[in-house]
C-alpha cells in the first residue's frame, strides 16, 4: 500500500470557492471528536458519512469484511516484536483484574504506557520505531505482575532494557538491521545471507515476477540452510487467518458484485495456500471492481517495516466510496495519461498507456492492523509495478479521517499554523486554502503519482533496498507537488485558482524543514519513509535554490521561519528532483537513492530541532494523532438481522481492551 499520512494536526479553513469541489463533511458540533490524549499521542473517533444510505446487503457486506479486518490484529503485533504480544496479554489482565489501588502515580504511569503500547501495536513507536519504556518502576510492575499471577521475570527485564531490540526497524550503519531489528520477520540470519537467499530466486527477465517473501519468515536450519515459513493457514498465524476466511467467505456470499466474489474468493485461496501467484491474481481481480459502494483492503501488503524492504506487516482497512467526492478524483483518473505525458520526467521512464486507474474518495468503516490506531489518509495499491502497468491500480482518498484530523483540531485552543508562519498574509492564505489543497495534493500523490512512472526491462522493483520506501514517497509526493501548481487543475475546476498552491508550498517547505521534527526526539536521527521523504524534498530544494533565495531562512525575535519567496521557481526544482528520483528508480539506481536520502534526509540540523521541540511543547499538542473504530451492530428483530446500527464507543482503553478478548487469535 502506497500510503500518505496526516503530516500535523493543524486547525484549518477552507475556502468558499472550493468547497463544491471538496464535499468536506461537516462538523457535526454536538460530537466530541478527540477522546483521549496522553504522551505525545491524541485519540479521536471518525463518524461515517453514508452508512445510512446503503443497502442491508451493503451493510452486512461491510459488516463481515470489518469481522476479517479486526480478527488480523494479533498478526501486526507479533510482526512487530515476538515479545509483544506475551507484554499485551500481561497488561491486559493487570487492567482488566488488578483489584488494588488504581488513583496512585504508579498505576496512572503504567496505564499511560499501556495506552501507549496498545496504540504502536507493540513497545515500539508507532512512528520513531523506538522503544519506549514505563516510567513506572520495574519493581512495582512487578508488583502488578504478581497481583494477577504473572511471574514472567525475562519479559520484565526485556521491558525495562532499552538496549534490547532498540529500533522495531534498525536503522543502524555500522551493524547488521536484520539482526538489529525488532520485527519478526528473519530469526537467526544476517543481511547477507537473506540477500543472497532471494538473490536466487529473482529471474531479471521475468515479466511478471513474484513479491518473492512478502508473506513469510526466514529461518536457518540445522544444517545451515535457510527457508520461508509461510504465513498461511496452517502455517504461521494459521489460528489468525482461519477466522478472517472465515468471516471473508460470508462477506463474499453477500458482495456487491461477481468481481469482488471472485476477488475474495482468490483471497481465500491464497490465504490457505500461501502461494504469492494467488496473491498476484487476487490484486489484479480486486483492481476490477471500480463500481461496488463498499471495499476492502487485506492483507501482508507493505514493507515499509521490514528493514529490507521486502517482507509485509498485516494490515486491514473497511471503506465506503463518497459519490460527491470522487467526482474530483475520477477527473484526474479520466486525465492519467495527459499527467503522464506532461511530467517533466524522461520520456524513457513514462508509460505509454495508462491503464485502469481508477480513484475515488471514500469514508472509513473500520481501521486494523497496521492501520489502526494510526491510519493514513490516502492508499493506492497494488504494490507490483509489472500490475500496476498492465491492469492498473486503485486510489482512495480518505475523507472521514482527514476531516477529522481537522474538526479536533478545532477543539484545540492553540494552534501550530499561527506559531510557526511567518506572517498574517501567510495564516490568511493557509486558512483560505490549504485544507483542501492537501487534499488535492493527497489525490494527486495516491491517483496518479505512485501509478506514474515505470522500470526499465531488467529492473527489479526491490533494487532500491531498505532505500525503497522514502524514494518512492518522495516520487509520489514530488508528482503531486509539481501538478498542484499547473494551469490544467484549474482548467479541470479541481483547484479554484492559480493562487491555492502556494499555500501548500509553504506549508510542505515549512513541515519538512521544520515543524515534522517535534515528532523526533532530540538527538535522534530522522529514519520514518515519509518524514525522511519530506526532509529530502525540503532540504535538497532549499539547498539547490539557495543562490537563488528561493527558499529563505528569516529569524525574529529570536525564532526561526522558513520563507517560500519564488514559487515558480521552486516548481521548477520540484520538478527537477522528481526527473531525478524517477530515474533512480527506473535504473534501479541504488548508489545514487542511498545519496540522496543520506545527504538531505536523515540528519536534523541540532539547534534547529530543539528549537522546534520548544516552541511546539509551548502549544500543549500532540504531534501523533489516532483512532478508535465505531462499532457496527446487527439489529435483530424475530431472529433476523433487519440492520446494522453504528455506535460510536468514547473509550479508547475500553475498545482496546474489549478486542483483546473478543479478536485474540494467537
Amino acid at each position: 500500500m502506497k500510503k500518505i499520512a496526516k503530516t500535523m494536526i493543524l486547525t484549518f479553513g477552507i475556502c468558499a470557492a472550493a468547497t463544491a469541489c471538496s464535499n468536506k463533511q461537516d462538523k457535526n458540533e454536538d460530537f466530541k471528536y478527540t477522546v483521549d490524549q496522553f504522551a505525545d499521542l491524541k485519540v479521536m473517533r471518525y463518524q461515517v458519512p453514508g452508512w445510512d444510505s446503503l443497502s442491508l446487503q451493503q451493510k452486512e457486506y461491510a459488516y463481515y469484511l470489518s469481522e476479517a479486518a479486526k480478527y488480523g490484529r494479533d498478526i501486526t503485533w507479533d510482526q512487530y516484536c515476538a515479545k509483544n504480544l506475551p507484554i499485551r496479554h500481561v497488561i491486559e489482565d493487570i487492567l482488566n483484574n488488578y483489584q488494588g489501588d488504581r488513583q496512585c502515580q504508579d498505576f496512572q504511569d503504567f496505564t499511560v504506557f499501556a495506552k501507549r503500547v496498545f496504540f504502536a501495536n507493540g513497545v515500539h513507536h508507532h512512528y520513531a520505531e523506538d522503544k519506549f519504556i514505563p516510567t513506572c518502576g520495574k519493581e512495582y510492575f512487578r508488583s502488578l505482575m504478581a497481583a494477577v499471577g504473572d511471574e514472567d521475570t525475562k519479559l520484565l527485564d526485556f521491558i525495562y532494557n532499552a538496549d534490547t531490540l532498540a529500533q522495531r526497524r534498525s536503522t543502524s550503519k555500522t551493524g547488521d538491521i536484520v539482526a538489529l531489528s525488532a520485527v519478526n520477520f528473519y530469526e537467526g540470519v544476517t543481511r547477507k545471507e537473506v540477500d543472497d537467499f532471494y538473490g536466487k530466486m529473482a529471474d531479471p527477465k521475468d515479466t511478471q515476477p513474484i513479491s518473492y517473501g512478502l508473506n513469510s519468515k526466514v529461518v536457518k536450519n540445522a544444517d545451515g540452510t535457510l527457508a520461508e515459513l509461510k504465513w498461511k493457514s496452517g502455517g504461521i498465524y494459521g489460528p489468525a487467518i482461519d477466522k478472517i476466511c472465515e468471516n471473508l467467505e460470508k462477506a463474499k456470499e453477500v458482495a456487491e458484485n461477481d468481481i469482488q466474489k471472485r476477488a475474495i474468493g482468490l483471497l481465500i485461496e491464497y490465504y490457505k495456500t500461501g502461494d504469492l501467484r494467488k496473491w498476484d491474481e487476487y490484486n489484479i481481480e480486486w483492481v476490477k471492481d471500480t463500481i461496488g459502494t463498499v471495499d476492502f483492503i487485506n492483507g501482508f501488503i507493505e514493507d515499509y517495516d521490514d528493514p529490507l524492504g521486502r517482507k509485509a506487516t498485516w494490515e486491514g482497512e473497511v471503506h465506503i466510496k463518497d459519490f460527491a467526492a470522487s467526482a474530483r478524483t475520477e477527473t484526474l483518473s479520466a486525465n492519467a495519461q495527459w499527467f503522464e505525458d506532461h511530467s517533466p520526467v524522461d520520456d524513457r521512464f513514462k508509460k505509454k498507456n495508462c491503464k485502469g486507474i481508477s480513484a475515488k474518495v471514500v469514508n472509513a468503516v473500520a481501521l486494523s492492523g497496521a492501520t489502526y490506531p494510526s491510519t493514513p489518509i490516502g492508499i493506492n495499491l497494488p504494490n507490483a509495478d509489472w500490475i500496476r502497468k498492465e491492469y492498473g491500480s486503485k486510489s482512495v482518498t480518505i475523507a472521514n479521517i482527514t476531516h477529522t484530523y481537522d474538526f479536533a483540531a478545532e477543539e484545540m485552543p492553540k494552534s501550530v499554523l499561527k506559531e510557526f508562519a511567518w506572517d498574517q498574509a501567510e495564516i490568511d492564505a493557509d486558512k483560505k486554502y490549504e485544507a483542501y489543497a492537501d487534499e488535492v495534493h493527497t489525490d494527486l500523490h495516491e491517483c496518479l503519482g505512485h501509478g506514474s512512472g515505470q522500470l526499465l526491462p531488467g529492473v527489479s522493483g526491490t533494487a532500491l533496498g531498505e532505500y525503497q520506501s522514502a524514494l518512492e514517497e518522495a516520487r509520489a509526493d514530488l508528482f503531486g507537488l509539481y501538478y498542484i501548481a499547473d494551469p490544467k487543475l484549474v482548467e479541470l475546476g479541481i483547484i479554484p485558482d492559480m493562487e491555492a498552491y502556494k499555500a501548500h508550498y509553504t506549508g510542505y517547505i515549512r513541515n519538512g524543514l521544520f515543524t515534522q521534527f517535534t515528532r523526533v526526539e532530540l538527538g535522534r536521527q530522522n529514519t520514518e519513509a515519509h518524514m525522511q521523504n519530506r526532509q529530502l524534498i525540503a532540504a535538497w530544494c532549499y539547498e539547490k535554490g539557495a543562490d537563488r533565495n528561493v527558499i529563505e531562512k528569516k529569524v525574529r525575535d529570536g525564532k526561526t521561519y522558513f520563507v517560500v519567496n519564488d514559487f515558480e521557481a521552486l516548481r521548477g526544482l520540484f520538478a527537477e528532483l522528481l526527473a531525478e528520483i524517477q530515474r533512480i528508480k527506473s535504473e534501479g539506481d541504488y548508489e545514487a537513492g542511498k545519496a540522496l536520502i543520506e545527504t538531505y534526509a536523515v540528519n536534523i540540523d541540532p539547534e534547529l530541532h530543539k528549537e522546534v521541540l520548544e516552541r511546539y511543547a509551548a502549544l500543549n499538542l500532540k504531534p501523533y494523532g489516532g483512532f478508535i473504530n465505531p462499532e457496527i451492530e446487527p439489529v435483530v428483530e424475530n431472529g433476523k438481522v433487519v440492520d446494522y446500527k453504528l455506535v460510536y464507543p468514547d473509550n479508547y482503553l475500553q475498545q482496546q481492551l474489549e478486542y483483546g478478548k473478543r479478536y485474540r487469535t494467537l
